[in-house]
């Protein structure tokens, strides 16, 4: 029977692997509990037999994982535990986990390594996941590192932290295979099994020329299938698609998607052939820029570790809250000039959180679909009116249809028309302030050269709940009271 195994398992997969290292720690306090309670010293401890079998099986479940599902299960673990575990991964594995982890939980684990250890974890890795790992080692490794890399590598692990970390030259690696134009099929398939093994992600081979330009590229598929006598030339593809180390990262991954790419070569300015960027590279890439959305909608500045200290969140939550606490303090006075009217008709108060919720709700679906067009490319500078047009047109339409049927429900609840009349007018014209705020927020971010997605549900809940108030209260304040 043969059996299929997946490098990377899947999430249930993950969650009983957590739990069996969850469970191992369990026995393993409890075992230091009896101990302590039995005031043995430490060394006894150390040396009983149950506790040293408990960390063997501990470090037997850990080395048996890929360090992919070893950084989640370190992701899910508080601190003190999730260093017990760090410190059992065999020393050989740390450069890799470091690469998987997040970045919040990586700069704990930094954190709880000295020097010669960083130092031996970066050397187990490429150039290329080097420079991924650069912005949270500490200077000084960093210089110890370039000082114990031979020189080829030392100069790829300058250019790659030469490049901003949206640039394909921040996701390219150096790891490639080339044959010239000039070569033998046969000749290429010799050269072939002189690897061990090939590169990961490894779909076709570069041609160059004498100069290490780049001429077309070689799939395996087509190498396969090729007669040995013929040259690379003449069963090469020459309509390649090449990317530059300064192109957008954004834009190669829409690349990737658009031609199904497992990978594709990186020249300079000259055309010649500086490395390739992998499909695994490019996802990593997208997965990383949708969770940044993600925390810069909701007001967070950057990735939290969930069991990181209170201070820690705090100073990453604060900036946001701090400006939602202003937008509320704005509002409440909006309430608070119509008081006299909202005494004098309590339906006020019951009616006017709907008007404002549903305004906002109307205003995160509006910025939620600009922001992706954005990010996907759609959208540009001049496209303003046509959307702003668009957007005013839907929310007139959802405004008539949800408002009337918000000034009917007023209307049998409170046997006044003019209050139905209010409710409808006023839904109607917060989702028309809904949709232009969802339109102008995210396109101003972005003639601002600022991520459209900044703040945005905050800044659309800021303007939906004080405009939604003025609007409702100030009709009521004009026709009802």
């Amino acid at each position: 029977m043969i059996e299929t195994l997946s490098p990377k398992k899947d999430l249930e997969d993950l969650k009983a692997d957590l739990r069996e290292v969850q469970e191992l720690l369990r026995r393993h306090r409890l075992v230091e509990g009896l101990v302590e309670r039995q005031e043995m010293p430490k060394h006894d401890l150390v040396e009983s037999l149950v506790h040293r079998q408990n960390v063997a099986e501990l470090r037997a479940k850990l080395d048996s994982m890929h360090p992919a599902d070893i950084a989640y299960v370190l992701e899910s673990l508080p601190l003190e535990e999730r260093l017990l575990v760090w410190n059992l991964v065999k020393a050989g594995r740390d450069g890799e986990i470091l690469l998987e982890a997040s970045d919040a939980v990586r700069e704990t684990l930094v954190r709880s390594m000295d020097s010669q250890e960083l130092v031996a974890a970066a050397e187990q890795l490429e150039a290329d996941e080097i420079a991924d790992l650069a912005p949270d080692l500490p200077d000084q490794v960093i210089h110890d590192v370039f000082q114990a890399l031979p020189i080829e590598e030392r100069e790829q692990l300058r250019a790659a932290m030469s490049y901003p970390e949206d640039a394909v030259g921040a996701l390219m690696d150096f790891d490639v295979v080339s044959v010239r134009e000039d070569t033998g099929i046969d000749t290429v398939t010799r050269y072939l099994r002189r690897f061990d093994s090939l590169p990961h992600h490894t779909d076709q081979i570069f041609v160059v020329d004498r100069g290490e330009r780049l001429k077309g590229v070689l799939p395996l598929s087509k190498l396969i299938v090729s007669e040995l006598e013929h040259s690379v030339a003449k069963v090469m593809v020459s309509d390649v698609v090449a990317l530059q180390p300064r192109d957008k990262a954004q834009e190669t991954a829409k690349a990737f998607e658009r031609y199904d790419l497992v990978s594709a070569p990186v020249v300079d300015e000259q055309g010649k052939l500086v490395g390739r960027v992998t499909v695994d590279k490019v996802v990593d890439f997208i997965r990383s820029r949708s969770e940044s959305e993600l925390l810069t909608q909701a007001g967070l500045r950057e990735q939290e570790d969930v069991f990181s200290s209170v201070w820690a969140s705090v100073r990453n939550r604060w900036a946001w809250l701090a400006v939602n606490l202003v937008t509320a303090f704005i509002a409440s006075r909006v309430i608070g000039v119509f008081e006299h009217s909202i005494e004098k008709l309590v339906a006020l108060a019951a009616l006017m959180p709907i008007v404002a919720g549903v305004g906002g709700n109307s205003g995160n679906q509006t910025i939620t679909m600009i922001v992706r067009s954005i990010a996907l490319g759609q959208v540009q500078k001049d496209h303003g009116k046509k959307l702003l047009a668009k957007e005013l047109g839907v929310s007139l339409l959802n405004g008539l249809i949800w408002g009337g049927a918000l000034g009917l429900i007023a209307f049998l609840l409170y046997r006044k028309v003019s209050l139905g009349l209010v409710m409808t007018a006023a839904m109607t014209l917060n989702l028309v302030l809904a949709a232009t705020a969802g339109v102008l927020i995210p396109l101003t971010m972005m003639r601002l050269g600022r991520d459209p997605a900044l703040g945005s549900s905050v800044l659309i809940t800021a303007i939906t709940d004080s405009g939604g108030f003025f609007i409702f209260l100030g009709l009521a304040t004009l026709f009802l009271v």
